[in-house]
């Protein structure tokens, strides 16, 4: 089983029902358990289409028997089931799961890089996640998630 840190986020209908129910499609499947859950942080939008609600944010901790590319496909099924249809880019969703980092692995393909490509630069993803995992590591870094935070709010 590898470790891996997801980030979750809605801003449409229920939004911490929706994360919720992100968080039982993730724990009934067979080769995913869910280690820990953040707690939930509400944020306002970065990009995206102008008058979109803000967004309810948070992270979890797995522990999966998957690849990267088929978690991913499993994100994306899940993404569908709740609702999720494709839209403008950072655009308003009723669901947004995304891999932040996958063990210690530096990936890019086509369809998925990790970690996480705007990882170091949010916010919204580095307090969920410094809360279940101040000391996991960036690779491309070698930065833990608290120092990276730090960086973050030092910056004007």
């Amino acid at each position: 089983m590898t470790t891996v840190y997801l980030g979750l986020g809605s801003n449409l209908g229920d939004r911490r029902a929706n994360l919720e129910a992100a968080l039982r499609e993730l724990e009934i499947h067979p080769s995913i358990h869910v280690e820990a859950v953040s707690r939930f942080i509400e944020t306002e939008p970065v990009g995206g289409p102008p008058g979109q609600g803000p967004f309810l944010n948070g992270a979890t901790r797995i522990e999966t028997a998957l690849a990267p590319e088929a978690l991913l496909s499993e994100l994306k099924r899940i993404e569908r089931s709740l609702g999720r249809a494709e839209g403008p880019r950072w655009g308003p969703r009723p669901i947004d799961l995304d891999i932040l980092l996958y063990a210690d692995a530096v990936l890019e393909t086509d369809t998925l890089t990790i970690p996480h490509p705007r990882l170091r630069r949010r916010r919204f993803v580095l307090e969920p996640l410094a809360e279940i995992a101040p000391t996991a590591r960036d690779p491309m870094t070698g930065l833990s998630v608290r120092d990276l935070l730090a960086r973050l709010q030092s910056e004007p």
